[in-house]
């Protein structure tokens, strides 16, 4: 694979964009949850706007390509495989900036089991650049509310990758990570490294809470972001987002690598 022909076609057939497996119904729920500002889906955004559902399905038919009809209420979402090339070719852009002036970064994910590999692929081009990646608040407790209750997690760092692992776990550093939309992991890290005098990170690269967190508390943070994530794109359409990349977050693991490819060859970055 090869060029931006090639990234499009990949991304149509690995279902990252075009028809994705994300549901309308899904999408539209979460549209309704923002719209009540429950903060579940908020993921740590504090929206300017009053941004009530039909607001939201328009800004996401906008920047994502979903379908602007209310009426379409069932079956599989659809992300225009163009918006998601024009936001990577953004978000290469972001990684250049920092990159040219070896700016420190952070990065993190709630994803850590689709993701993670994307995420280290990034870390190393950028240390390789002369970025410091920081790794603060190691082994912090988080205490998170879940579907189960509260629950205490423990920050974690995979090659520079911040996620979370349940603190009770037996096998610590063991398993992959935890899945989560919550913004406190990234404030918690934001947090220990100013208690720490810094540095802080120039830009923030991650997904759910780790870029609505850090963009809402007024860090430049880009990543990506799947149809039934309206957050990050009102971030972005509101400027506390720098870049909101439209597309499936829960496809296999090694489909993201011609992502990573081009986006580290677009900012020049590719070792």
């Amino acid at each position: 694979m090869s060029g931006r022909g090639g990234l499009r076609a990949h991304l149509l057939d690995a279902g990252l964009a075009g028809v994705v497996a994300t549901s309308r119904e899904a999408s539209l729920r979460s549209y309704r949850l923002f719209a009540a500002r429950d903060p579940r889906v908020l993921i740590g955004i504090d929206p300017q706007g009053a941004w009530g559902q039909r607001d939201l399905l328009r800004l996401m038919a906008a920047r994502c390509g979903v379908s602007a009809d209310p009426r379409h209420t069932s079956g599989h979402d659809v992300i225009d495989p163009e918006r998601t090339l024009a936001a990577l070719d953004a978000f290469a852009e972001r990684l250049a900036a920092v990159a040219e002036r070896r700016g420190p970064v952070l990065l993190g994910t709630g994803h850590p089991h689709r993701l993670l590999g994307f995420y280290v692929a990034l870390a190393d081009a950028l240390s390789a650049a002369g970025c410091a990646v920081l790794t603060p608040a190691q082994g912090r407790r988080v205490d998170m509310t879940t579907r189960f209750g509260l629950r205490t997690y423990r920050l974690d760092y995979v090659r520079k990758v911040a996620l979370v692992r349940d603190a009770d776990s037996g096998r610590p550093g063991g398993e992959p990570g935890a899945h989560t939309h919550s913004p406190l992991p990234v404030r918690t890290a934001l947090a220990a490294a100013a208690e720490a005098g810094g540095p802080l990170p120039e830009l923030v690269i991650g997904d759910h809470g780790w870029v609505c967190g850090a963009g809402q508390l007024g860090f430049e943070a880009i990543g990506p972001g799947d149809t039934n994530d309206p957050a990050l794109f009102v971030g972005e359409a509101e400027g506390s987002v720098s870049v909101a990349v439209p597309l499936d977050d829960g496809v296999r693991p090694e489909h993201y690598r011609p992502l990573t490819r081009y986006v580290l060859n677009r900012a020049r970055l590719s070792q």
